[in-house]
C-alpha cells in the first residue's frame, strides 16, 4: 500500500525562530558565493574553461557561481552515457528502487529546506515566501512522483479469457532531454527531471542559464540519495548550441521543456523532424506561457477580487506563466475594483529580498527581462491609463515597480502578449457573457479565475472558460502538487498536467502481452 501524502507545509516567517533559521541559511549561502561548479556526466565532474556566470538579480555585482558550460562534444558524450545506461541498466531497474531515491531525496531537501530557500532568494531573486513555496513544491514533486510510480509500476488491469492471460504495463521511453526554466528554479527543474528518471528513463538535464547552481545542488542531493552514475547527467549550456543539438539528436526519445512560447514552439517543430538513424517519433512534453485572466462579475466579493488580482499579478514580480496579467471586470463594479487594486498595489514593498523578509516583490531575473517589461510598459502608456507604477531601476539590480493600466482595449498588445513581469491591464465588460469572451480571446489557455457569488456564472465558466486550470473565488496562481494538476491549452503547451495522476505516463509507453494457454 502506498502511504498517503498531503503536501509540504509552508514556513511561517513571522515566527522568530523560523526567521532566524533562514537568516543563518543566507549567511551560509553567502559564504559559498563565487564557487565554481563542474558538469556531471556519468558521475564524473568535468570542468570547462568557458563558464556560465550566475548572478544575483537583486545585486548584479554579486556572483552566485561560475558554472562550467557544455558544448556539442560534451553533449554527445553525455548522450552516449545516457543511452548506454538506459539500454544496459536503468530501463530494467526496479521501480521501487527508483521511487525510494525520490523519497530519500525529499527527506534530504526537507532537512536542508532553509538552505535551499536561501539559495533561491539569492540566485532567483525570490522573496522569502515565494522561495519557501518553490522549495516546498519541489519536495512535493519528489514525494508525489515517487508514490505515483508505485501506483503504476504493475500496469493496469485488462481482461483475460480462459484461453489466454493478458497484461498491460508501462515501459520507459529512453533518453530524455529536460530543459528547465529559471522562474521555478527548484520546483519545476526538480519535478521535470525526477519524473523522467523515476519512470525508468535516463536524463540530460540542461537547466536555465540564469539559474544553474540550484540544479547542481539537486544533483548532489540525488547522488546522496543513491542515484547511480549516468542516470541523470548535468550539462548546462547555451540553447542555441547544446539545446538544439540534443533536441535534434536521433537518440533523443523525448524532450521535456518549460519556458517561453517562442522556444517551446521551436522545440516542438524541431522534434518533429525525423533524422537519419532515428527510429521513433520523439515525444514532447511542453509547458509554455500564459495570458491569464481574472474575471470579476457584479455579484462578486469586491475586496476578494482586488486582493486576488494584486496577489496573482505581482507575486514573484509577475514572473509566473500563471500570473494574472489581465482582469475583466463588470462595468457596474469596475471603478470600485480598479480603485481598490491601486490602493493595494501602493502597499506593496519592493527591494532586495535577502535584506528584508517582508519585501513582497524582488527583482526581475535579468537585463533582458527588465528591458522587455519596461518596453511593454511604454507600449501600455499608449494603450490605456497608467494608474500606478510604470517605472523601474536597473542601477544595482533589475527592479520594476508594480504597474496597473486601466481602460485597456481587449485587443491591445498588453492584453494579448505575454509580458512576464509585474504589469496588469484592466478592462470592462458589459455582462458575464462578454467577460468570458474577452477572457478567451488570446492564443493562450493556461490559468484563469472567476470571482463571483453567482452559481450559474460558476457553472457557465466551468464549461466555457477555456483554460487548463480554472479557479473560483481565489487568485489564478499557486497550484499545489496533487491538488491542482497544472498545465494549459492552446499555445500554453501540451497540457501535460504536472503534479497530476497521469503526468508520469507521458514519459512511458504502454505494452500489451498476451499468453495463450
Amino acid at each position: 500500500m502506498v502511504v498517503p501524502y498531503t503536501h509540504e507545509p509552508f514556513t511561517d516567517f513571522s515566527v522568530e525562530e523560523n526567521k532566524q533559521t533562514l537568516l543563518d541559511a543566507l549567511k551560509k549561502v553567502e559564504a559559498d558565493l563565487g564557487k565554481e561548479y563542474p558538469l556531471i556526466i556519468n558521475g564524473e565532474r568535468i570542468t570547462t574553461e568557458d563558464k556560465i556566470i550566475s548572478v544575483n538579480p537583486a545585486n548584479k555585482e554579486e556572483v552566485i557561481g561560475y558554472v562550467s558550460k557544455a558544448d556539442q562534444e560534451l553533449a554527445e558524450k553525455a548522450m552516449k552515457v545516457a543511452d548506454e545506461t538506459f539500454q544496459n541498466y536503468w530501463r530494467k531497474s526496479d521501480p521501487t528502487f527508483r521511487a525510494d531515491i525520490l523519497f530519500r531525496a525529499a527527506a534530504i531537501v526537507r532537512r536542508r529546506k532553509a538552505e535551499f530557500t536561501a539559495l533561491l532568494i539569492k540566485e532567483g531573486g525570490k522573496p522569502w515566501k515565494e522561495a519557501d513555496a518553490d522549495v516546498a513544491e519541489g519536495i512535493d514533486f519528489l514525494e508525489y512522483y515517487g508514490r505515483q510510480m508505485l501506483e503504476i509500476k504493475d500496469g493496469m488491469k485488462v481482461n483475460s479469457r480462459p484461453i489466454e492471460y493478458n497484461q498491460f504495463h508501462y515501459i520507459p521511453l529512453g533518453v530524455g532531454v529536460v530543459i528547465s526554466p529559471w522562474n521555478f528554479l527548484f520546483a519545476i527543474m526538480a519535478g521535470t527531471t525526477v519524473a523522467a528518471m523515476v519512470t525508468g528513463n535516463t536524463v540530460l538535464l540542461k537547466p536555465a542559464s540564469t539559474t544553474p547552481v540550484i540544479a547542481y545542488k539537486l544533483m548532489e542531493v540525488l547522488e546522496e540519495a543513491g542515484l547511480p552514475d549516468g542516470v541523470i547527467n548535468y550539462i548546462p549550456g547555451p540553447g542555441s548550441e547544446v539545446g538544439d543539438y540534443l533536441v535534434d539528436h536521433p537518440r533523443t526519445r523525448f524532450v521535456s521543456f518549460t519556458g517561453s512560447r517562442e522556444v517551446g514552439t521551436r522545440i516542438f517543430e524541431r522534434a518533429g523532424v525525423v533524422h537519419e538513424k532515428q527510429k521513433w517519433l520523439k515525444r514532447t512534453i511542453i509547458e509554455m506561457g500564459g495570458k491569464d485572466t481574472i474575471v470579476v462579475d457584479n455579484e462578486a466579493d469586491l475586496e476578494l477580487a482586488a486582493e486576488s488580482i494584486v496577489q496573482s499579478a505581482f507575486g514573484f514580480s509577475g514572473q509566473k506563466c500563471s500570473a494574472c496579467s489581465r482582469a475583466v471586470i463588470h462595468e457596474d463594479v469596475y471603478d470600485q475594483v480598479k480603485d481598490r487594486v491601486v490602493e493595494l498595489t501602493k502597499e506593496l514593498t519592493i527591494g532586495n529580498p535577502a535584506e528584508a523578509s517582508n519585501n513582497y516583490m524582488g527583482p526581475v531575473i535579468d537585463q533582458a527581462a527588465y528591458d522587455k517589461i519596461t518596453g511593454y510598459i511604454d507600449i501600455g502608456k499608449n494603450e490605456g491609463e497608467l494608474l500606478i507604477g510604470g517605472d523601474g531601476d536597473d542601477s544595482t539590480g533589475w527592479f520594476v515597480n508594480p504597474t496597473v493600466f486601466g481602460d485597456v482595449d481587449p485587443k491591445a498588445r498588453i492584453m494579448q502578449e505575454e509580458i512576464f513581469g509585474p504589469v496588469v491591464a484592466l478592462t470592462k465588460a458589459k455582462d458575464f457573457d462578454e467577460a468570458i469572451d474577452i477572457a478567451n480571446n488570446t492564443d493562450y489557455g493556461l490559468t484563469g479565475a472567476v470571482i463571483t457569488n453567482n452559481r450559474e456564472h460558476i457553472e457557465q465558466a466551468r464549461e466555457d472558460f477555456h483554460v487548463g486550470n480554472l479557479y473560483f473565488n481565489r487568485g489564478c496562481t499557486a497550484a499545489i502538487v496533487g491538488y491542482q494538476p497544472f498545465g494549459g491549452f492552446n499555445m500554453s503547451g501540451t497540457d501535460s498536467k504536472a503534479g497530476g495522476p497521469d503526468y508520469l505516463l507521458h514519459h512511458m509507453q504502454g505494452k500489451t502481452t498476451s499468453e495463450m494457454f
